[in-house]
Formats: structure tokens, C-alpha cells, sequence
């Protein structure tokens, strides 16, 4: 199987260095993966795939697959993107594809965050404050396991 790297635009790479935390930032994620999957998760939920041809090589890095805590979401996005579930394969283009995808979403979801918080001095506050203004479809509260057996 490949080594899947997911990679920044070149161009959105001070946006992803102020939203994670550390070294001067007031960023609300812990890694670059953490930021990346956020931006990927937003840029899908308001279906703006992006694409880029020039890549952070520096700060930040393409990061390593395995740092991603969930790469079922990567999967999750493939999948309802291309509808086909071959692209689950574990084949070096399968997994290049995915992650191709993947990259893209975020790409879409950083130009929406940067359309959103350009110019803000806290981008930490406004983010939670973001998050808890967006609608949600459902309360994990309200939802009853059983009813999936």
C-alpha cells in the first residue's frame, strides 16, 4: 500500500500554521492533522473541492498518514465523492486518489475559513465560535443506539 502524505496548498499554509496551536499562535488544534481534517470535514460539508498545484513543502510538511486519528473520514469522503467503492482498494492509486480528494476538500474548506476569518487578531475564539453557531442536524443526546440493532 502507498504511503498516503496529504498536502497543503502552498498558498494556505499561514492560515493552517495560525489555526494550530503553539510557537505564537492562538490556533484551537493540536496538529496539522487535526487542522487538515477540520478543513476537509468543512470544505465537504459545503461542497467546495478545491484543487491545487503547488504544495507547502516547509512548515507545514506533507503530513503522514498515520498521524491522521481518523482515516476513516478520508475513506468516508473518497467514497461519497466517487460513489465507487473501489476506491476503498489499498492500491498505491486508489490510496493517492483518496488522498488527492481528501487535499482538495481541505483546500475548499480553507478558503472558506479564510473568507470567514480574514484579518482576525484570536482565530481561536472565532473558530469555537463558529462551531457552535452552525446548524446541527442532530444531538448525539437524542440519538438512540438501540434503534440501529
Amino acid at each position: 500500500m502507498a504511503d498516503i502524505r496529504i498536502k497543503v496548498a502552498k498558498d494556505k499554509s499561514k492560515l493552517v500554521k495560525a489555526l494550530r496551536a503553539g510557537e505564537g499562535s492562538t490556533g484551537p488544534f493540536q496538529t496539522y492533522a487535526d487542522v487538515v481534517t477540520f478543513a476537509a470535514a468543512f470544505g465537504f460539508s459545503k461542497k467546495n473541492r478545491v484543487p491545487f498545484e503547488q504544495a507547502s513543502k516547509r512548515d507545514p510538511d506533507p503530513i503522514p498518514g498515520d498521524q491522521f486519528k481518523n482515516r476513516g473520514l478520508i475513506d468516508l469522503i473518497a467514497i461519497t465523492e466517487t460513489q465507487n467503492p473501489n476506491i476503498l482498494s489499498s492500491s498505491d492509486e486508489q490510496v493517492q486518489e483518496k488522498a488527492r480528494i481528501f487535499e482538495e476538500y481541505a483546500n475548499g474548506g480553507f478558503e472558506l475559513l479564510e473568507d470567514k476569518f480574514g484579518g482576525v487578531g484570536d482565530i481561536s475564539k472565532q473558530i469555537f465560535l463558529f462551531i457552535k453557531s452552525l446548524d446541527r442536524t442532530f444531538d448525539l443526546e437524542d440519538m438512540d443506539v438501540l434503534s440501529f440493532l
